[in-house]
């Protein structure tokens, strides 16, 4: 086995590992536990330096970056169709994929960990505000990506097939969940999500990651 994956349950690793899963790959998936700063690990950090997941190892190379893992594995699996390969489609994918990854993903970030731009309690507050307010803008974009793939006929963000895009989006509705967004408020959207988990693929590694899809909680 030459394929290594190392992943955080719940994270942004979701997305490389069911693509993985839903390409059939033959692979070590790999856990750090980052409430046990594993990723801060001497082990680890031989890897990836940033202390950052995900890592795939292939051979003796370690890959970082999700972007790059996107690439990658498409590359690897072209069988799994994950990327259009018309020049105008495949550069949508990447518009949205890049917008997942540098806008929506950093957004959550400063609702989750807002201790990493300021030591300031207060200041803290008014980022995650500021940050949710702007998350749940970030949802209906999300949504809107959805409704113009189904009213082009496409089943999946990607094109023909289920792929990054779709796990990328369930991930991110997942994490509004988690900081109290209800994912009723987008409707389209969760359904598009709940219909991502149960492509076996996906559903083999949330699964593994022992991941329900809402953890939303109405407020009493």
């Amino acid at each position: 086995m030459t394929l290594k994956l190392y992943y955080a349950p719940g994270a942004c690793s979701f997305v490389p590992h069911a693509m993985l899963e839903i390409a059939g790959a033959t692979f070590e998936p790999l856990a750090i536990k980052l409430h046990k700063n594993e990723q801060n690990s001497p082990e680890y950090l031989a890897l990836n330096a940033r202390g950052q997941v995900p890592v795939l190892v292939d051979g003796g190379e370690a890959i970082t970056q999700l972007m790059a893992l996107v690439a990658y594995i498409d590359a690897r699996f072209p069988e799994a169709g994950f990327v259009p390969r018309d020049a105008l489609a495949r550069a949508r994918f990447v518009e949205a994929l890049a917008w997942m990854n540098n806008t929506v993903h950093p957004t959550f970030t400063h609702i989750f960990m807002p201790h990493k731009f300021t030591d300031d309690a207060a200041a803290q507050q008014a980022i995650k505000t500021q940050a949710l307010a702007q998350y749940r803008q970030r949802l209906g974009e999300l949504q809107a990506l959805v409704q113009r793939a189904h009213a082009a006929g496409q089943d999946w963000l990607g094109g023909v097939h289920c792929g990054p895009l779709d796990a990328y989006a369930l991930t991110l509705l997942r994490w509004g969940t988690i900081a109290g967004i209800n994912p009723e408020d987008t409707p389209e959207l969760w359904a598009h999500a709940q219909r991502t988990a149960q492509v076996p693929g996906v559903a083999r590694a949330m699964a593994r990651e022992k991941l329900q899809l809402s953890l939303y909680q109405p407020s009493a």
